[in-house]
């Protein structure tokens, strides 16, 4: 995926993509109370009260949150790591087929293609499960008839194609088109490739406990509608803004947690899965665009 120079005031301002229409309503809601604790201190009922910033305090607050963040970023960037694995298996893992698998008939030729073609299955597949989709017409291209009502009915459809491929080597080592050596080797990068969804799926079903995700809440709550009660002496009517201003800043982080926790997604945060299946496609495609014997005398020459 192509890193671009974005403009930095284009995406300062920019909302796609950034968490400010989640947290704007709990903004207007913090500010809006801090406005009116300011019209209460202005009708001079005694609101100022100092002493509540002691309730909670800001750096174990702001621990709370780095903490927060941190470990949904390691869940995102674990998840990438699962992924760029699997982009690299799945290359060698095809380039190994197409080179050592020998074409005794004219029907292996097809077969091997065919067995190419499940490589970016299960990519595809893998990238439904974790998004708990049904299997839909973007597999449909890569496997046959009978393989695509198969995985219809099957609880892990790339789990099977992963059987499938390894189903595959095994017939042609029996055909003796394939040696042992290779074919231990070729195991052990299907093996790569269901660690790879082991681990995305560890990821998914491993969320972040709810006890500590709702005491976190309770003390952003906490702390951002007792901050009034704490400016208003000093700033008066300007406690809103300054109130909304803090909030932003905290819900803000808190959200960013929450929208980069589960990286398999379609949000704008998530994992490009669709363009990571996709290169893998263009892999396969220019790999078998060549024949066997032309790439020999490529590498010959």
């Amino acid at each position: 995926m192509k890193l671009e120079k974005r403009p930095w005031f284009r995406t300062a301002l920019k909302l796609r993509g950034s968490v400010i229409p989640t947290i704007l309503p709990r903004v207007f809601l913090c500010g809006g109370f801090g406005f009116f604790i300011s019209l209460l201190d202005f009708l001079n009922l005694p609101v100022s009260l100092p002493i509540l910033s002691s309730i909670v305090p800001s750096i174990v607050l702001g621990l709370l949150l780095v903490f927060r963040t941190n470990t949904a970023y390691d869940r995102f960037w674990e998840g990438r790591k699962f992924w760029g694995n699997l982009v690299n298996t799945v290359r060698n893992l095809a380039r190994q087929i197409w080179v050592a698998v020998d074409e005794k008939e004219p029907q292996d030729f097809i077969e091997k293609k065919l067995a190419l073609r499940l490589l970016p299955a299960f990519a595809v597949a893998m990238k439904l499960h974790l998004r708990q989709e049904p299997v839909s017409a973007e597999l449909e291209r890569f496997l046959s008839p009978l393989q695509y009502q198969k995985l219809k009915s099957m609880n892990n459809p790339p789990l099977e194609i992963a059987f499938w491929i390894g189903d595959y080597l095994n017939k042609q080592y029996n055909r003796k088109c394939l040696d042992v050596y290779r074919l231990t080797a070729m195991q052990e990068l299907i093996n790569n490739m269901v660690d790879a969804l082991g681990g995305c799926e560890r990821i998914l079903k491993t969320p972040i406990p709810l006890a500590y995700a709702i005491h976190l809440k309770q003390l952003l709550l906490l702390y951002c509608l007792s901050l009034p009660f704490q400016l208003v002496e000093e700033l008066g009517w300007g406690t809103g803004l300054v109130a909304a201003l803090v909030s932003f800043t905290l819900f803000g982080i808190e959200e960013i947690g929450i929208e980069i926790e589960n990286p398999f997604g379609h949000d704008p945060n998530d994992l490009p899965l669709d363009t990571i299946c996709a290169t893998m496609q263009r892999n396969i495609d220019d790999l078998v665009s060549l024949s066997p014997s032309v790439n020999a005398d490529i590498v010959g020459k």
